[in-house]
């Protein structure tokens, strides 16, 4: 939904480089490395090391995007994605944030064929999925900084 990405998209320029954070140990600026990477991986613009072996997994899928619960905090992330590993190191704050944005509207935007066939928990993703994942692990994050 346009609304919806809109929303997301104005919680994202109220973040600031000095946020503090309510849980976790990234810092803002890493955040949005994180979530470059992350959408980066789905938009194929940053593709996996290892392809992730993709099965079906509709109950984990399900409760993890579509049910209204929040995620748990601490669960750890794919190293590729994470900026004090693998993942994209902070660089200028805006330019990281455009990459962010840039990529969710790709995903907002995405046609058949265009993203990652499948994540590593939840199996195979659709486009729904993936735009629905986009939504909840860019929220989850905003909500991290108090955004």
């Amino acid at each position: 939904s346009p609304v919806v990405l809109q929303a997301l998209l104005d919680r994202l320029v109220r973040v600031r480089p000095d946020a503090s954070r309510r849980w976790g140990t990234l810092t803002a600026h890493e955040m949005l490395c994180h979530l470059g990477d992350a959408c980066d991986m789905v938009t194929l613009a940053r593709p996996r090391a290892q392809p992730v072996r993709v099965r079906r997994r509709p109950f984990v899928k399900y409760l993890w995007l579509w049910l209204p619960t929040r995620w748990p905090r601490g669960v750890p992330t794919n190293p590729m994605h994470d900026p004090r590993v693998d993942g994209t190191r902070p660089g200028d704050f805006d330019r990281d944030r455009r990459r962010v944005v840039s990529a969710l509207q790709t995903i907002a935007a995405a046609r058949l064929g265009s993203l990652e066939p499948g994540h590593g928990l939840f199996g195979t993703m659709t486009i729904g999925d993936w735009q629905r994942w986009a939504y909840r692990h860019t929220d989850y994050h905003l909500r991290q900084f108090g955004a």
